[in-house]
């Protein structure tokens, strides 16, 4: 996935997850068989690309693939409610979930941060 380099800090900016930012987050686990995993990653990863984060209210995405082959997780952060729920509408992102719901069951899960704690 393409990130936004920060000149500032010479790095590619990533999710920042904390209780103070007011986001509305999405944690969307999707079940797959072991020879489609590669596929929804790689999916979900085009469709960020090329459409959910150019749309309003997009903050991050982060997609994660579980180790034994089976599971697809997408951490996703919107601005509001009100916001995922437009993306939820839009045509150009419904090829895109249509394309998921084709390769594996999911469950999203809509989520508050509570904390997040680091290592010194």
């Amino acid at each position: 996935m393409s990130h936004s380099f920060d000149p500032q800090i010479g790095e590619r900016a990533v999710a920042t997850i904390s209780k103070d930012r007011k986001l509305m987050t999405l944690v969307n686990v999707f079940t797959v068989r072991p020879e489609k995993q590669n596929e929804l990653a790689e999916l979900l990863v085009r469709a960020t690309e090329e459409t959910m984060q150019h749309l309003p209210g997009f903050i991050s995405a982060s997609i994660h693939r579980s180790v034994d082959g089976t599971k697809v997780v997408n951490y996703a952060q919107w601005r509001t409610r009100a916001d995922f729920d437009a993306m939820r509408e839009n045509p150009k992102a419904r090829p895109h979930m249509e394309g998921a719901a084709k390769l594996a069951t999911f469950d999203p899960i809509v989520c508050e941060v509570v904390e997040s704690l680091a290592r010194d």
